[in-house]
């Protein structure tokens, strides 16, 4: 389908409005993955039929130089061309909409939400003006007025996978925890290639707390954005949290080939090839987390782990002292220690580490006792 000029603004001003968005655990890695999703309007170009072929401002040279000024994100002469454009051309809903769009990001939302209702008075079926005054309120926090807007829009625009997803967030941020479900899963039935609706899908779905279906829709996020190495990851620990540790093997190797610089992806794949008895390829991937983060204490007990399964005594007593110095407070790397000491004749030292880890252990289940 041929694009009109002032469409073709209309998405430039739209991506120069968006914003960018320590790993810890791997469930903070994937909530950090799936709560990391493009503001709506960097993914509004499925909205068709937004400025007409015969709107009256699609001519007008001040529609190049706005296009120029987008281009270098220069958005304070955008707004102000584009309120000579209005101004030359009141009836025109694509100068009213690009006026809308360009008060948004100088946050001048009053201005915005008039623009947008201009455009509607001229072209009632404007459906990227519905969304541009769901915007206005959504920048606002205002999630519950913005849910009006995009319902709206999604009557004009039944197929515009957007929409769905703009719905998708709002309804979360207002606790429709179900709506925010389906509205994701008919974005995704509209769009099964676009990798952010699956995310937001998944976002959706670990809200009521659904992991086989969380991880789905993660799945199909990766097929659909094959090199997505956060995506990969994030299915990699989702299947290790499940359980699930053969099956986290294929997605953190392609994860680990993407992120070779990713310390918990090669760390996290080093733990499920010793888990799964693939041990020299394991402690392979397990150093070389550690070379990344010599800090990160889990690498190191995982890695004595790996070198305990081989006998290689000396080597694992290295990796659990590591281990208890960077988790003093974790009884199982001071238990380790302990094991391995029995086993090369220090009876001393294993009493000493046994007790600590008795001590931790202890002082960790009192804690968990208060919390609960």
């Amino acid at each position: 389908m041929n694009r009109s000029p002032l469409f073709i603004v209309v998405l430039v001003v739209l991506l120069a409005l968006c914003t960018g968005t320590s790993r810890g655990d791997e469930d903070a890695a994937i909530d950090k993955l799936i709560k990391k999703l493009p503001p709506p309007e960097k993914l509004v170009k499925p909205i068709r039929r937004a400025v007409q072929a015969n709107d009256p401002a699609i001519g007008d040279p001040l529609v190049t130089e706005i296009a120029a000024a987008a281009a270098v994100n220069n958005l304070e002469r955008c707004l102000n061309l584009s309120r000579k454009l209005t101004q030359h051309y009141p009836q025109s809903p694509g100068a009213q909409i690009l006026r809308g769009f360009f008060a948004i990001d100088a946050k001048q939302y009053a201005e915005a939400g008039a623009a947008f209702h201009s455009a509607i008075g001229t072209q009632p079926k404007a459906s990227l003006a519905y969304f541009g005054l769901a915007l206005v309120e959504g920048r606002q926090d205002h999630y519950g007025a913005a849910i009006p807007q995009l319902q709206h829009a999604a009557t004009i625009e039944p197929d515009a996978g957007v929409v769905y997803y703009a719905l998708s967030d709002c309804y979360l941020h207002t606790g429709q925890k179900q709506q925010a479900v389906e509205a994701g899963k008919k974005a995704t039935a509209l769009e099964a290639k676009n990798p952010y609706f699956w995310i937001q899908l998944a976002r959706a779905e670990k809200s009521l707390g659904h992991g086989d279906a969380t991880l789905q829709a993660m799945v199909h996020g990766a097929e659909a954005a094959p090199d997505s190495g956060d995506l990969f990851a994030a299915i990699g620990f989702s299947y290790i949290n499940l359980d699930r540790v053969p099956q986290a093997v294929p997605p953190l190797r392609r994860a680990a080939q993407l992120l070779p610089h990713d310390f918990l992806v090669q760390a996290q794949l080093g733990f499920c090839l010793q888990a799964t008895g693939q041990i020299d390829n394991g402690i392979g991937y397990l150093r070389k987390g550690a070379s990344l983060n010599p800090n990160y204490g889990p690498v190191w007990e995982h890695l004595g782990l790996a070198y305990q399964k081989k006998g290689n005594h000396r080597e694992a007593i290295s990796a659990f002292e590591r281990a208890t110095q960077l988790m003093p407070n974790s009884p199982r790397p001071w238990q380790h220690l302990a094991d391995e000491y029995r086993l090369v004749g220090r009876a001393a030292d294993a009493e000493r580490a046994a007790g600590h880890a008795q001590q931790v252990g202890g002082a960790s289940a009192r804690i968990a006792k208060r919390k609960s």
